[in-house]
């Protein structure tokens, strides 16, 4: 995780402590490039708290890193899991540029429960918006969702076809799990049957590939789903 460990919003399902950020090491770029090429990393996935305090929300330093890791191990793939930006296409713009092998962006939960975890109604349009124009430019989109805050297999659904509607390659399916008394609390927790049946649905519905369980987060077996749409990809060409 870059960018440092204080986020500038405060959504219920997260940990995360909520602030005022302190600058990150301007050598952050070469520190974990240097990580990724100590520990023979091929895949890595780059995430980073929400830092609305930055005039292009971090994506600059996004772009640094990707950069620096392919020059200190140019066969690493690379998966950056964003923040939205505001929905900023000239910040999405600077990491799309820099090549990453998937941009990922959580959705989260259904468009209904985004009150319930402290976001307004039109983030959901603006994370769709991000998934939307870093497919048109040609990437490998991603995204998550977490289940357990109260929706139904209605409410699920109709996300997928709203992440597939905007091209959406590769979908997590993950059970929510309270992290503190101030978070959301669990509504229900999900049975591995219906984690399966979740991943039936999405793929009927176009979906490259998709890992769901009690314990799938957004980097969960990210180079299997990457490996797995790759060779996908070369049998159809």
């Amino acid at each position: 995780m870059i960018l440092g460990d204080i986020c500038t919003r405060d959504c219920a399902f997260c940990a995360v402590t909520h602030g005022q950020p302190k600058p990150s090491p301007g050598d952050e770029p070469r520190q974990i490039a240097e990580a990724v090429y100590e520990m023979d990393l091929h895949y890595a996935v780059v995430t980073s708290v929400t830092r609305d305090d930055l005039h292009d929300g971090g994506a600059s330093r996004f772009a640094e890193v990707i950069r620096a890791v392919r020059r200190k191990r140019s066969e690493t793939k690379i998966e950056v899991l964003i923040p939205d930006f505001r929905g900023d296409t000239g910040a999405l713009d600077e990491v799309l540029e820099a090549g990453p092998d998937v941009l990922n962006h959580n959705l989260e939960v259904p468009e209904a429960w985004y009150p319930k975890i402290k976001r307004p109604h039109e983030h959901y349009a603006r994370s769709l918006g991000v998934l939307a124009y870093a497919k048109k430019q040609g990437a490998v989109t991603k995204s998550g969702l977490m289940v357990g805050l109260g929706e139904n297999q209605t409410d699920l659904i109709q996300s997928f076809r709203d992440l597939r509607s905007v091209g959406c390659d590769l979908l997590t399916i993950g059970q929510y799990l309270q992290a503190t008394k101030n978070n959301s609390s669990v509504v229900k927790y999900y049975a591995p049957d219906e984690f399966a049946c979740l991943r039936d649905a999405a793929l009927e519905l176009g979906f490259r590939d998709v890992e769901a369980g009690p314990l799938v987060r957004s980097s969960y077996r990210a180079h299997r789903l990457f490996q797995n749409l790759m060779d996908d990809t070369e049998k159809t060409n």
